[in-house]
């Protein structure tokens, strides 16, 4: 008996690191003003550990048999992430995921990222610097789902997967933020074929996550930042070019002033030796 509540012992204290990490996952999609955007949100001891907001879109394609009954015609199936989708998550201090699942797991979108240190040189000094990356997207379908896939030829199930992906990088410690459309290709079971992901208006932090259902510091991608350059550019070119106006004007109404306080020479040549 007593070895018996030794063992019981052992096994609860041994046990017990991972029945304290009690995980809770939530989509609040409704919450967000744009129909076509989700919000899911993955919480561990009752703090959120990762967050993630994206506008996705699919493009699959798919063989449909052609009217003579041989021939094999590739069709392209577009489907968007409903709401209402099933979520399940796992965090970790260098790794995290996000599953999203939906119509009863005929669709599952899995997403996974990693933490690493980099070496970035400046200056000719090289610097050791953490980031987090989307280092994989997978997307399992089934084409035997007739609202998408109309007449598949030899319907069923297929997973598609990036290759070495190194996506969304970002500093440690910030989230990212992209309002422009990223494009993701998959290669799917299915013959090797291109799945197309289309990800926009997206904000996601899957590690170091400081408030709660709050994103730390963004970090906007390049494009964003391209674009609001130039969307700045006009205005500040023609600030540049009315000042140089404004300027003008100032020196001429100058050289005007000055040139009529100078004494006038006549123009009657005779008019001279009176002077």
């Amino acid at each position: 008996m007593d070895s018996a509540v030794a063992f019981c012992v052992l096994g609860c204290l041994l046990v017990s690191p991972v029945l304290l990490a009690e995980q809770e996952v939530e989509n609040l999609s409704g919450l967000s003003p744009n129909p076509d955007k989700d919000i899911f949100v993955v919480r561990e001891n009752g703090t959120t550990c990762l967050m993630a907001e994206f506008a996705v879109r699919f493009l699959i394609p798919y063989d449909v048999l052609a009217l003579n009954g041989i021939d094999l015609i590739t069709e392209q199936a577009s489907l968007a992430l409903p709401r209402g989708a099933r979520i399940e998550g796992a965090c970790g201090s260098t790794e995290a995921e996000l599953h999203i699942s939906w119509v009863n797991g005929a669709y599952t979108l899995r997403i996974y990222f990693t933490k690493e240190k980099r070496t970035m040189g400046s200056d000719g000094k090289a610097k050791e610097t953490e980031m987090w990356k989307m280092s994989k997207v997978q997307l399992v379908y089934d084409t035997s789902d007739t609202t998408h896939f109309i007449n598949a030829y030899n319907p069923g199930k297929h997973t598609a997967s990036t290759h070495h992906l190194s996506a969304l990088v970002t500093p440690a410690g910030q989230s990212y933020m992209c309002a422009a459309q990223q494009t993701l290709t998959l290669i799917s079971s299915d013959h090797q074929k291109g799945v197309t992901v289309y990800m926009s208006d997206i904000q996601i932090q899957p590690f170091d996550i400081k408030s709660d259902f709050v994103f730390s510091e963004p970090y906007k991608c390049i494009t964003d930042q391209r674009e609001r350059l130039e969307e700045t550019l006009p205005l500040v070119l023609g600030l540049i070019l009315g000042l140089i106006i404004v300027i003008t004007i100032t020196i001429y109404h100058f050289h005007l002033k000055l040139t009529a306080q100078q004494p006038q020479l006549p123009r009657d040549r005779s008019l001279y030796k009176n002077m």
